[in-house]
């Protein structure tokens, strides 16, 4: 009986929330005076971050929310590798190596087995290596020409804010194609205008952040093959591929915007998005070695070995790299088209959905050809709404979803738009019940029209 009772009075000094470390609140901005055990402070953690949203309802990232067991199982064990250690994890190395080497031939590479590129820690640092790689083949150039390089330029369309800061942290000078009227993407036309002998490159988006549109890489391609026949100006193209780099080889093989353009020199692409890998890989390849300057690759000794870098972290996890490779084996050509179209398929059905609601004008309907499989749209004109945008984003996220509603950039900051991005593991049954959600919240607003509508801003700063 006694040893009863002990075992029950050890199981009660075991609940972890009557424990002496739970008693009171930790700090929470500074270090505790004394250590606490394990399995308190992963309780106190753990416990936090149930306050965070369902990352599966949050259709405004682009990464990547859903994960087969494998994946996490391959990620726990490569915890401890680091990228950067080629001499230490040689066979990680050669997996990276194999990565490059099979984007690069995705991409119709003319040489794919010498091909150079590299893994980053996403597709940002990947699009700034390209940028920098632009930059550095310019002022070669014109340093060869007897030519000043204090005023280089990058012409890009309606950009993410990665290019931004490439353009800033390089002072560079961003020639941003502004958004008018219903033209919400890079036009061949737009780019001749604003091209000069100080233009470093072009950059068209295969999947612009704020519509989820294509931009026109081949068109844009052939009016620079004019400029080039009829001025001599030969301008690179760098293809910020962040989310069709990994959609356009296996959903729409007919569209020509990769290598097989002699004048794309290089394409980034991200591989938390719809690579399908876990968050903190991105990718970029060069046409040939010689787009890549030698002045921005650096060898060093200290870590076991002699090995060359060329982005811009130094220590950086491999674990998302060897499970890229693994889906790259899992899925094939076969398994990567399988899970796309899904979701293309669930974007159309969610396109015909919204527009069917009568409010809305449908921008981009998530069609394989046209962009990524996102759906983007805006009130109608002229008809009266009793709500906003910003208001219907704010009603859904009391059911936990996160639909973002935001305005466009220069020149249509008048334009709030929505958009929901589809992702693997967000499927029909799921999109079915969001419009059920978003039917009811129209409804509720139908009834209890909005006095005093919701601004951007005030969403904003009501979520964060």
């Amino acid at each position: 009986m006694l040893h009863h009772r002990d075992n029950i009075r050890d199981e009660i000094l075991d609940e972890v929330f009557a424990s002496t470390d739970l008693s009171v609140a930790m700090p929470k901005y500074r270090i505790p005076e004394k250590e606490h055990l394990a399995r308190h402070a992963y309780q106190v953690v753990s416990d936090e971050l149930l306050l965070d949203g369902n990352s599966r309802q949050n259709l405004a990232t682009f990464c990547q929310t859903w994960l087969e067991p494998e994946v996490r199982s391959l990620m726990a064990e490569t915890l401890d590798k680091n990228m950067v250690d080629k001499d230490e994890y040689p066979q990680t190395a050669e997996i990276e190596a194999r990565c490059v080497h099979i984007l690069a031939d995705l991409w119709h590479s003319p040489d794919a087995e010498n091909t150079l590129g590299t893994s980053t820690t996403g597709s940002s640092e990947a699009a700034m290596l390209g940028g920098m790689a632009l930059l550095w083949n310019w002022r070669a150039r014109r340093r060869a020409a007897g030519l000043p390089t204090d005023k280089p330029n990058l012409i890009t369309g309606p950009v993410q804010v990665c290019w931004h800061k490439f353009a800033r942290y390089w002072d560079v000078e961003l020639r941003e194609i502004p958004m008018q009227g219903d033209r919400f993407l890079m036009t061949p036309e737009e780019v001749l205008a604003r091209v000069d002998e100080n233009t470093i490159g072009v950059v068209p988006t295969l999947g612009v952040t704020f519509t989820g549109g294509f931009e026109p890489v081949k068109a844009v391609s052939e009016a620079l093959d004019g400029l080039q026949a009829e001025s001599g100006l030969d301008i690179p193209i760098h293809v910020d591929g962040a989310s069709g780099g990994f959609l356009a080889p296996f959903t729409a093989a007919d569209l020509v915007w990769d290598f097989r353009l002699p004048r794309v020199k290089s394409i980034n692409t991200s591989g938390h998005k719809f690579g399908l890998a876990p968050l903190g890989v991105g990718w970029i390849v060069w046409r040939d070695a010689a787009d890549l300057p030698e002045d921005l690759i650096f060898n060093v000794n200290y870590l076991g070995g002699n090995m060359p870098t060329f982005a811009l972290n130094f220590s950086r996890p491999g674990g998302q790299i060897v499970v890229q490779y693994y889906n790259f084996l899992r899925l094939g050509r076969e398994g990567y088209r399988k899970v796309h179209q899904s979701c293309y398929d669930t974007a159309m059905y969610l396109a015909a959905e919204i527009e069917k609601l009568g409010h809305f004008d449908i921008i981009n309907s998530g069609r394989p050809d046209e962009g990524i499989p996102a759906v983007s749209w805006k009130l109608k004109d002229g008809v009266e709404h009793p709500f906003t945008l910003f208001d219907l984003a704010d009603r859904l996220r009391t059911r936990g979803w996160q639909v973002p509603a935001y305005t466009m950039p220069p020149e249509r900051e008048d334009l709030p738009i929505q958009r929901i991005l589809v992702r693997a593991g967000f499927g029909r049954d799921e999109a079915a019940l969001l419009m059920d959600d978003y039917r009811n919240a129209i409804a509720h607003f139908d009834k209890h029209p909005i006095t005093v509508s919701m601004t951007e801003e005030e969403a904003g700063a009501f979520h964060h």
